[in-house]
Parts: C-alpha cells; sequence; structure tokens
C-alpha cells in the first residue's frame, strides 16, 4: 500500500480538524465549574450553558466540583479528552497565581489548558465602615501612614485575590496593613461592618448591599479603568495610588490539546452569546462586565495577570503549602 507523503497527510488532519470544528457539538456538552453552587463561576456556566444549548441544539450541562480552592474542577478540565465536550470555568487562583502559591499543583496552567476566552470581569472595591474618620482614599492613606501596622483589613482567604489586592495597596502606598483572614465574603464583609476590622477590598457583589443600607463607604474601584457596573466611582489608580488593577475575572478554558480550529469554534459560539443583550443585562445584574476576549488575548491576560501578582506573592512570602 502506498504511504501519503507526510504534506498529504497534514492536509488530511487539517481537513479532518476543520470538519470536526464545524460539527461541533456533537454529544452533551459539560462545563466544570470548580466552586459551589451559587457561586459566580457556577453562575456564568449556568447562563453559558442554558444560552449554548438553545443555539447549538444539544445538551449543555454544569457540573460543580469544588475543591482545593478551584484547582479540583480545573485539575478534571485539565484531563479530560480534548474534544470540545467538556470545558471549563474558573478564575485568577486556578489560572494564574497557584502556580506560587502552592509549591506543587496537579496540573500546569500554561502546559494542560487552553484559554478559550476572558468571558467577563468583576469589579472590586476598597471598602470601609460608614463611620470611618476617613473619608476618602487620601485620608485613609495618611491615617495607615501615621499608625503602620495598626490597622487590618479582611479577606476572604490567605491567598485569595482579597488578600493579594489588599497587599498590592499596601506596597503601593507604602504602608502596612494586618492581613485578618475569613471562611468567606459574608463573614469577611460582616468584619468590616462590626469593626473587627477597618477595611477590605472585595467584590462589589458582595459589599453593595451594605453600602447601599449605610453601613459601608466605598473609597474607590480596584480596576484600571472605571467600570459601567460602578461608573460615579473613582478607580484608585484616577486617586492616585499608582498602577493598581485588582479586578476579579472568570475565563472558560479548554483542554490543552483541543484543535485550534476547535478553539477558535467555541470562542466564536461562547462570544456571540456573552455578547447577547438578555446576558449582557443578566451578567450586570451579578455585577459581571462581559469581556470576551480572544484566545490569545486571554492567553496574554494570563501572563500578564502572572507578572503583576507574583512579586506581590513572593515578597510577602504568601504560601498555602
Amino acid at each position: 500500500m502506498k504511504r501519503l507523503p507526510i504534506a498529504a497527510l497534514s492536509l488530511l488532519a487539517a481537513i479532518t480538524t476543520t470538519a470536526l470544528a464545524q460539527e461541533w457539538p456533537t454529544k452533551p456538552v459539560k462545563i466544570i465549574a470548580p466552586f459551589a453552587p451559587a457561586s459566580t463561576p457556577d453562575n456564568l456556566a449556568r447562563v453559558l450553558a442554558e444560552r449554548l444549548q438553545a443555539r447549538l441544539k444539544q445538551p449543555f450541562m454544569v457540573e460543580n466540583r469544588q475543591g482545593a480552592g478551584g484547582m479540583l474542577g480545573t485539575d478534571a478540565v485539565a484531563k479530560a479528552a480534548a474534544d470540545g465536550h467538556t470545558l471549563g470555568v474558573s478564575v485568577v487562583g486556578p489560572l494564574v497565581n497557584n502556580k506560587q502559591l502552592y509549591k506543587k499543583m496537579p496540573y500546569d496552567p500554561e502546559r494542560d489548558l487552553a484559554p478559550i476566552t476572558l468571558a467577563v470581569n468583576q469589579p472590586s472595591v476598597l471598602v470601609v465602615r460608614s463611620d470611618m474618620t476617613a473619608k476618602n482614599l487620601t485620608e485613609l492613606l495618611s491615617e495607615l501612614k501615621k499608625n503602620p501596622g495598626k490597622f487590618t483589613y479582611s479577606s476572604i482567604g490567605t491567598g485569595s485575590l482579597s488578600h493579594l489586592s489588599m497587599e498590592l495597596i499596601a506596597l503601593k502606598s507604602g504602608t502596612e496593613i494586618v492581613h485578618v483572614p475569613y471562611a468567606g465574603s459574608s463573614q469577611a464583609v460582616l468584619a468590616v461592618i462590626s469593626g473587627e476590622v477597618q477595611m477590605a477590598c472585595l467584590p462589589a457583589l458582595s459589599v453593595l448591599p451594605q453600602v447601599k443600607a449605610g453601613k459601608l463607604r466605598i473609597l474607590g474601584v480596584s480596576t484600571a479603568q472605571r467600570t459601567t457596573l460602578l461608573p460615579g466611582v473613582a478607580t484608585l489608580k484616577e486617586q492616585g495610588l499608582g498602577d493598581i488593577d485588582a479586578g476579579a475575572w472568570i475565563g472558560v478554558v479548554a483542554p490543552a490539546a483541543t484543535p485550534k480550529a476547535l478553539q477558535q469554534r467555541i470562542y466564536k459560539e461562547i462570544a456571540a452569546v456573552l455578547r447577547e443583550p438578555e446576558v449582557v443585562q443578566t451578567l450586570h445584574g451579578q455585577m459581571m462586565e462581559v469581556v470576551a476576549s480572544k484566545p490569545e488575548e486571554f492567553a496574554g491576560f494570563m501572563r500578564a495577570e502572572g507578572e503583576r501578582w507574583t512579586p506581590v506573592i513572593l515578597k510577602n512570602k504568601i504560601t498555602l503549602d
């Protein structure tokens, strides 16, 4: 039997891959959310599943695999068949920062995962109790500089974005603030309200009810630019705190071996869903701002996030081992 030339084999493989991408999905698709039901990644996954199922006429099911700070579920995506029928939603810890926080991970995000899209951004805000003497960021920083190590902040856990964000703020402002970790966002918010700590940098969704109730005051949003979700709130950067960009985000990933043509097809379908006006409105109600970046843009974004947070983690000797 005559063997086909390498060039012909490559062409045949490319044609086959393109055909598979065009036919996707050919069976039910699983979207793994590595956190608990009703978490923001889970909420996003369910919105995507519902709209993709309606659009592509195949079942899309959300599976929650929580544990190990999001690594359990993200690892399941990394080890899944690379045929487009297992996808995952994940966040900065499992996709970027855990490489520095843990000595060993069950997967390598850069080697084992294919970035599909940076789906949404979630603004975080610096908050203090409403009756605190400092009425704005300038006054707060002045108090911090006069009293190094005497003010405290809450977070949702060591190594979390709420922890790293405050350490970045301390680094950029030349101040010393003591970290007090809590089990979750509700406890971290309550700690500020009760006066157990003086401040926190938390996702806006978790603090807005208490801001509206007059118990907390927002001093600034931690994203690089103002968010359309809180257009009247100035960024910390605008207020002179330096190059601060500490927003939460959620991305969609697939197994690394997923063919490029199939990655592009999945991206286009997810981006189309994310840009539907009804979806944009639904996500806005959950304080998620649609991004829908291209795979290569998401890959570059994750590299930039690593460059941003690695020095903060190393300087403060933060570890989860």
